[in-house]
């Protein structure tokens, strides 16, 4: 099969792939003891953690899933001048 076939190059689905685990460890992070109304409250919803890390570690991996996709590798620009 030709190496044109492809839309994304092997760097574009490495960063991709490294997105993705970034994003599900994001999510990781948010998880957590839920706060029920039988055990009484757990203040460990506002922690740190859960409201500033985890949500920034998503969005990185979001971002980097964006570069990911945009990212022109120089394989790729001498492979269409040719």
């Amino acid at each position: 099969m030709s190496r044109k076939n492809f839309a994304l190059s092997k760097t574009n689905l490495i960063i991709c792939g490294i997105a993705v685990l970034l994003i599900i460890a994001g999510f990781l992070l948010m998880t957590g003891a839920p706060s029920s109304f039988e055990r009484g409250f757990e203040p460990d919803i506002f922690s740190a953690r859960r409201i500033k890390t985890a949500p920034m570690v998503v969005l990185s991996g979001f971002v980097l899933m964006i570069v990911g996709i945009l990212y022109s590798s120089k394989e790729r620009k001498k492979d269409d001048h040719e």
